[in-house]
């Protein structure tokens, strides 16, 4: 069984910093691409970033120069730096992985609980 846990949410003010963080465990054989959604209240999910094995990552346009998605391969990690937050980045974020369990598996999609983050004015 496969786990994704993320951590980091907080609240914070307009300008500030923080960190997400998501660890993947479980069987895993390996780990393609992983990324992170969020969603604001009343609006759907959406994708803030993502990277792929090879490091190759991608941004939306409302993050881009502000965000850094990084991952930790041989800790089966994903992280997220957000900077100079603002208050329209309020939302559950929620991290995103496709995993092969085994050498012969498919890659399935998982996704993390999620974790709030509050920037206030």
């Amino acid at each position: 069984q496969v786990q994704l846990v993320e951590s980091g949410g907080d609240l914070v003010q307009a300008g500030g910093s923080l960190s997400l963080s998501c660890t993947v465990s479980g069987s895993i054989f390996r780990i393609n691409t992983m990324g992170w959604y969020r969603q604001a209240p009343g609006k759907q999910r959406e994708l803030v970033a993502d990277i792929n094995a090879s490091g190759v990552a991608f941004y939306v346009d409302s993050v881009k120069g502000r965000f850094t998605i990084s991952r930790d391969n041989a800790k089966n990690m994903v992280h997220l730096q957000m900077n100079n937050l603002k208050p329209e980045d309020t939302a559950v974020y929620y991290c995103n992985a496709d995993i092969e369990e085994g050498r012969w598996s498919t890659t399935v999609n998982y996704w993390g609980q999620g974790t709030q983050v509050v920037v206030s004015t």
